[in-house]
């Protein structure tokens, strides 16, 4: 295999089948025109066409294509529809495979509640559906697997077709045999708790409580819904529920999430959150794909710039096991939702922010630390749980040892290590316990030892009161007859030490490497992001992305070191403000990026065998019989690398996100550099 890009399949294997799930396309009756006043609204008609083009060009193709409604932006009601459901047939006539459709309110009307001016659902909206795209409900099967179309606008109606779509659901579901069931529809049973009032963004009771008995049926495996143009995730019983973002807009007032100011329009043209989801079947389960569409545009005669393969990655395939993120910012943060007007007028609601978990579902990350009130905590410790069962593991960190309430409770939640941090003199006066914590607990212990008072009080001409917590490398080495002592008698597992960004990464890998090697002991590395001063910004993103590649690349090189970037998430006020892997917005980074597209690259866990890590700009090394060559390097020596390439070889520019043919990626680094400007280059190049 010599070109990356046939790799296929999630850890390892390929799927039986894939098929792409669509939302909320909100096509307008022409390109210039819209019955909304939002500017973003008005482009919906390109980011249709272009999410189509890039679904098209898909390789290997989809087996067939689900919009969960909300297909046109006109309600049936007005003469734009027609014009509409005639533009949105002409963007998806570029698709090769079938098209399934469910009507969303748009399409129909809006659910029936008696507070909502807008045209509700009715039999007439219904028969004008009905001809404009088919059956509003309706199945169809695939190998091993039963797709169940509902519309969810029936629900509640008291319309005659309520009762036949109950009545045909069940039969449905009940009759499934041995396929697995995947339900549709566009509004999702809740948003964030299944007994929640009911409000815009959810299916109201009674119906509700119907639904999530369907959903609960053993056969049910997977819900998708559209309707909130966010994203969520969730269990019901033991199927999964997603709820996808929207390919056309934002619904703004989720941007209550973001302790920043929102993004284009209110919130509403936050195109990092556009996009739709690519689904992989496999015999046994499914890895649901977030792809992030960025709000891309395509005109009428204009041909998209897509690529055939998109990197896509989930903990569910990502075989790193051993590079994470620590988690300082809330990840299951749960807020009330400002009624601002419009569509919520009476009363907030409640939701939960997902977007981190996105994040980190994209990046296909499987190890994070959290802090102790993240077990503590009933709301995130349950989302804990429920990500365990993913293949997401934790490293609680606490001060001093961690209480038996903490251990109890953190059962089922993927705890992987507790991170001990204290002093070494406390440490001598705890061991016993600490043995006790690792017997109790069946997870491991990492000592972190904190910087003292005399360590850090003087300097000569200052004085410092910031907490500094890990050895350094050199500390570890000093201290490793106490550590060696401490794994031999099982009182801990390992150590964890800092690396500043100043530090080589290869060369603190091989030191840790070889210290793991003589002591038996473990070593979770805490990969600093900050800079060397407290109240300056870090803000090299190019770097950031390096050190993420080198790290990717290190984990798989050897058991006994673990890797967690400190931190996840920008730090833009307080102490040791410094970019990470998403901002503010909760958007990626590139480093993020990087993420994502190695864990694509290798699935699996086979691991790397480094061939030259001497070099911080080169790493060469091999995987499944293969060579490789990570550069992460300034200008001349990534053009010296891209010259030992044939031209016409396929290479990852990990920064930009893109493959490119290695004569492509040198020109553009020979002509493209701002301002003659030297810049970090980071890609991946197959050797041979």
């Amino acid at each position: 295999m010599s070109d990356m890009s046939e790799q296929t399949g999630a850890a390892g294997r390929n799927p039986l089948f894939s098929f792409v799930v669509v939302a909320d396309t909100h096509v307008n009756e022409d390109e210039h025109t819209s019955t909304s006043p939002y500017e973003t609204n008005h482009l919906a008609n390109a980011r249709a066409r272009h999410v189509f083009a890039e679904i098209a060009a898909m390789h290997p193709a989809p087996r067939f294509v689900v919009h969960l409604g909300d297909i046109v932006h006109p309600i049936p009601s007005l003469p734009a529809f027609h014009e509409a459901v005639a533009r949105f047939k002409a963007i998806a006539s570029r698709l090769p495979m079938p098209l399934h459709v469910i009507p969303g309110n748009h399409d129909v009307g809006d659910k029936t509640i008696d507070w909502m001016p807008a045209d509700q659902v009715c039999d007439d909206y219904l028969a004008t559906y009905r001809e404009a795209f088919g059956a509003d409900f309706h199945v169809f099967d695939e190998p091993g697997v039963r797709f169940v179309m509902l519309n969810s606008l029936l629900l509640n109606s008291g319309l005659a077709g309520e009762a036949r779509q109950r009545a045909w659901t069940e039969r449905q579901i009940d009759s499934a045999g041995d396929r697995r069931v995947f339900l549709f529809m566009h509004y999702p049973p809740y948003i964030h708790r299944p007994d929640e009032a009911g409000n815009y963004d959810n299916v109201d009771e009674p119906a509700r409580v119907w639904l999530l008995d369907q959903i609960r049926k053993p056969a049910v495996e997977a819900v998708f819904a559209g309707h909130v143009h966010n994203f969520w995730y969730d269990r019901v019983g033991e199927a999964e529920m997603y709820m996808l973002p929207s390919t056309a807009f934002m619904r703004h007032d989720f941007s209550e999430f973001c302790s920043v100011a929102p993004a284009f329009e209110f919130g509403r043209g936050d195109v990092a959150k556009f996009g739709y989801f690519r689904v992989d079947v496999f015999e046994d389960d499914h890895v649901a794909y977030a792809v992030r569409s960025m709000g891309r545009q395509c005109a009428p005669d204009e041909t998209p710039d897509v690529q055939p393969r998109r990197h896509l990655a989930h903990p569910k395939t990502s075989g790193f096991d051993n590079a994470g993120v620590e988690l300082r910012h809330p990840w299951a943060e749960v807020m009330q939702i400002t009624a601002t007007g419009g569509v919520q007028e009476f009363g907030r609601k409640w939701a939960r922010n997902d977007y981190p978990l996105l994040a980190l579902w994209e990046m296909g990350v499987r190890l994070s630390k959290v802090p102790e009130v993240d077990v503590a905590e009933s709301g995130p410790r349950k989302r804990m749980s429920l990500m365990a069962r993913l293949g997401h593991r934790y490293v609680v960190t606490v001060i001093g040892t961690p209480r038996d309430t903490l251990i109890e409770t953190a059962a089922g939640a993927g705890v992987l290590a507790y991170e001990v941090n204290m002093t070494l003199e406390r440490f001598e006066r705890r061991r016993d316990v600490l043995r006790s914590v690792r017997e109790r607990s069946g997870a491991m212990v990492f000592l972190a030892k904190i910087l003292t008072y005399r360590e850090a009080h003087f300097d000569g001409t200052t004085f410092s009161h910031f907490v500094k917590s890990g050895f350094t490398v050199e500390e570890a080495e000093r201290h490793r007859a106490l550590i060696a002592d401490a794994v031999e008698r099982g009182e801990i597992d390992g150590v964890t030490v800092r690396v500043e960004i100043g530090e080589s990464l290869p060369a603190a890998a091989c030191r840790l490497r070889a210290f793991g090697a003589e002591t038996g002991c473990q070593v979770l590395a805490s990969l600093k992001l900050h800079g060397a001063g407290v109240a300056a910004a870090r803000t090299d993103d190019r770097e950031t992305a390096a050190r993420a590649a080198q790290t990717l690349v290190l984990s798989r090189c050897g058991s006994g070191v673990r890797y967690v970037f400190d931190t996840f998430m920008d730090v833009d006020r307080g102490y040791y403000p410094r970019h990470a892997f998403i901002d503010r917005r909760f958007n990626p980074r590139p480093a993020a990026g990087v993420f994502t597209t190695l864990a694509s690259l290798f699935p699996g866990r086979e691991p790397f065998t480094l061939i030259d890590g001497g070099n911080d700009g080169v790493l060469d090394f091999e995987h499944a019989g293969l060579r490789y060559r990570l550069v992460c390097a300034w200008r001349e020596t990534a053009l010296a690398s891209l010259e030992t390439l044939a031209a016409e070889k396929r290479v990852h520019d990990l920064f930009a996100g893109r493959e490119e043919r290695a004569a492509n990626l040198r020109a553009a680094m020979m002509h493209d550099t701002p301002d003659g400007e030297d810049v970090l280059h980071v890609f991946l190049a197959p050797l041979g």
